[in-house]
């Protein structure tokens, strides 16, 4: 039976990585804590999945994403098969669930799905559970706009491992939020770990309708945005996403919502700068700011090993 949230057994333990929303914040903070010794060990190799195959299932292209779960797959000694499904049977005509079930015949443990709709990964842990194969986990990589809960993830451990606590600090994501999964998941993760202030500063075309009622608050200027705020969240801008004209130009949007020194400098002095990548210099944030000494953009990405690592560990049932 596929229960009203799939991603928790009844015991409370981690079932399925789908969604950030949801989860509950000791559930989160499990994670993170579980995440901290591999980003502290020094040892490359532990045999904690050993035996457990791994499938890369990416139907969007993906570099940093799929090459981080990869690593984090290895490093816990499982056997990882990577899918480019841009050239596998589902474009022959094959259906996604036809797919999930070959490769289940497989003898998979674990699939990692990156989709460019929504509720994708959703889909396929319920069609999973619906015929009785609920030995094989499923974590969202990224669906449509929906959610990215690992990026989310590796952002509060980064924003942790840096202020260490949540519940006193002001939060801004800056950018193309309607077009962002990983926004949501911010938001979701924000506010359950007890952030008092998260701000959206985007122009009004990349705001969603309804954006206060995640609990947010909207900003359309940087100047006011920015003011007093301890971490910066920024977006890359998603212009394969977007359809019409949204913006007037990148260069219109970097002299206005670009992260420069100068805006930056609005922000608490000790304030610390996040992207999750792919950046675009020079059209959402400076090079003199991504180079910068508040960016923390490189340990995100170190940061986001551990936590891969953590949740598949957590899923393989041995965190």
């Amino acid at each position: 039976m596929f229960s009203t949230n799939p991603q928790v057994d009844r015991h409370g333990e981690l079932r399925h990585l789908l969604s950030i929303e949801g989860l509950p914040a000791a559930l989160i903070t499990r994670i993170l804590d579980a995440a901290q010794p591999y980003a502290e060990s020094e040892q490359k190799k532990q045999p904690v999945l050993t035996g457990k195959s791994v499938f890369n299932i990416f139907f969007e292209n993906s570099t940093r994403t799929r090459t981080t779960f990869e690593i984090a797959a290895k490093r816990l000694s499982a056997d990882v098969i990577n899918l480019a499904m841009n050239t596998s049977s589902t474009a022959k005509g094959e259906t996604l669930l036809d797919t999930v079930d070959n490769l289940a015949a497989m003898q998979a443990d674990m699939f990692i799905v990156r989709h460019g709709s929504s509720g994708a990964p959703y889909l396929i842990a319920q069609h999973l559970a619906a015929t009785g194969r609920n030995h094989i986990s499923v974590v969202n990589a990224g669906d449509g706009r929906h959610a990215h809960p690992t990026q989310g993830l590796l952002d509060m451990y980064t924003i942790r491992h840096y202020k260490k606590d949540f519940t006193n600090l002001t939060v801004a994501i800056v950018g193309d939020v309607l077009h962002s999964r990983v926004a949501r998941s911010q938001i979701h993760a924000l506010t359950t770990l007890g952030v008092p202030e998260v701000r959206v500063i985007a122009p009004k075309t990349l705001v969603p309708a309804g954006m206060e009622r995640m609990g947010v608050r909207v900003f359309n200027s940087m100047s006011d945005g920015l003011r007093g705020v301890d971490v910066v969240m920024m977006l890359r801008l998603q212009n394969e996403r977007m359809q019409g004209a949204l913006l007037p130009s990148t260069h219109e949007y970097f002299k206005t919502y670009g992260l420069t020194p100068e805006k930056l400098a609005l922000a608490k002095p000790d304030a610390i700068v996040l992207h999750p990548g792919p950046m675009n210099r020079g059209v959402e944030i400076d090079s003199a700011v991504a180079d910068g000494k508040q960016a923390v953009i490189l340990p995100q990405v170190s940061f986001g090993i551990a936590v891969r690592m953590a949740v598949m560990a957590m899923l393989g049932g041995k965190a």
